[in-house]
């Protein structure tokens, strides 16, 4: 109930703005016509802008508009020593037109075409034509304004379709935006369990192996005649079995999962773009002063964006984590003959000619928290098995200003359109 209570007073205070915007935004205006009060101002599209972002009662707030207008402009009008009776007599039309606009985009029903630009905006187009008529017919028998001919008419035409995919242009800018933050958001979860799917099968085929040797020892116990040990080493190997079957699982899980979110296929530079906004977003969290160039001299579409999203990731991620507090990170896709190369370079801390022979072992690192524990140290070794895993090839080189690793992919291997 006072969650019902708060939604209503959040709407009732959402509509409010609407109006005093709306009201405010009117105020900027052209008038086209003479004798008459009738104007084109920035209200509709504050009004219909406002209704689109965010659901809202339109006819609500259609209502509530008229009334903030109505009284908006009489206020105004009486500061300027227009009577108040006249006042409100000249303007009451601009009252109704908001009213009937809100009813238009009801009956339209205009958030099912939210995302369908051309019919959206053809439609409030639609709206505002209707809603300046019905304004001008109340003028023509209200106040005995001139009726329109066919040069007002186009011009309320004109001005409608301006305004109306004006808005819908800003809507679609902003739409845009969101979904390509989404898709974004979307990739890092699905690289993130596209590594965790590798290191699952390579656990799944361990545990395969530990099976097929509970059960040979289990054999080998049985024709020694240990009847009890040979039991409890065919127990353990069924219990193995079942820990695989049940990981089976999980990983079908996740490849499904990743194969459903793979927004697919992409192009590099489209990876490379949210490879560099990704990794600045962290540095910023990290509190560091971080410097992102990248380059690519050849582009086309892929459908390996995933595991391409998790090695870059992996590297760019651990290049920031290696800079204390400004540097550089430089991320290149070029073509060598056949192969794409990608390069990630930074000037860290860099990495000891001692460990660039480990580094892509697992459980190796040189990372601790603040408690001094250490971290996981399969990042590297994740990125080995990526690149195996698209036949290539990586190597690293580190001394005491720059630290690049290199990975040679051939490029049939990962291309699967034209550029």
């Amino acid at each position: 109930m006072q969650s019902k209570l708060l939604m209503t007073r959040a709407s009732l205070t959402w509509i409010f703005i609407i109006a005093v915007m709306t009201a405010v935004g009117s105020e900027i205006k052209i008038m086209p016509f003479a004798n008459t009060t009738f104007r084109f101002g920035l209200g509709t599209i504050v009004f219909f802008l406002c209704t689109l972002i965010k659901p809202t009662p339109i006819i609500l707030a259609g209502v509530a508009t008229s009334i903030v207008t109505t009284i908006f402009r009489v206020i105004n009008s009486t500061l300027h020593d227009v009577p108040i009776a006249e006042s409100i007599f000249n303007h009451l039309p601009a009252g109704l037109f908001y009213v009937l606009f809100a009813v238009c985009l009801q009956i339209l029903d205009i958030q099912q075409y939210r995302e369908k630009p051309l019919k959206l905006g053809l439609l409030v187009a639609f709206s505002e034509v209707i809603s300046n008529l019905a304004e001008q017919i109340f003028r023509f028998f209200v106040q005995t304004y001139t009726f329109l001919f066919l040069h007002d008419l186009l011009i309320l035409l004109a001005v409608a379709l301006l305004r109306s995919f004006f808005v819908v242009g800003i809507y679609s800018s902003i739409l845009i935006a969101e979904q390509k933050k989404q898709v974004q958001e979307m990739l890092n979860i699905g690289s993130d369990l596209y590594v965790e799917t590798l290191y699952l099968k390579k656990s799944m085929n361990h545990i395969e192996t530990i099976t097929g040797s509970g059960y040979e020892l289990y054999r080998q116990l049985k024709t020694l005649g240990f009847r009890a040990e040979s039991l409890q080493a065919l127990h353990i190997a069924q219990e193995i079995h079942e820990v695989k079957k049940d990981s089976q699982r999980i990983y079908a899980g996740i490849s499904k999962i990743v194969g459903e979110k793979s927004f697919g296929p992409f192009v590099l530079s489209e990876l490379l773009h949210y490879i560099e906004e990704g990794n600045r977003k962290y540095a910023e969290l990290l509190g560091k002063e971080i410097q992102f160039n990248t380059c690519i001299d050849f582009d086309f579409q892929t459908k390996d964006h995933i595991a391409l999203l998790a090695l870059l990731n992996n590297l760019s991620a651990n290049a920031v984590e290696a800079i204390e507090k400004q540097g550089i990170i430089s991320i290149a896709i070029e073509r060598q003959e056949d192969n794409t190369v990608i390069t990630v370079c930074d000037n860290g801390q860099g990495i000891s000619q001692a460990d660039i022979s480990v580094i892509f072992e697992p459980g190796y690192t040189t990372k601790f928290n603040v408690d001094g524990v250490a971290a996981t140290g399969i990042g590297l070794s994740h990125v080995a098995e990526l690149v195996e895993k698209l036949k290539g090839s990586i190597t690293v080189e580190s001394n005491n200003q720059y630290t690049t690793f290199k990975i040679i992919i051939p490029t049939q291997t990962i291309q699967t359109g034209e550029t």
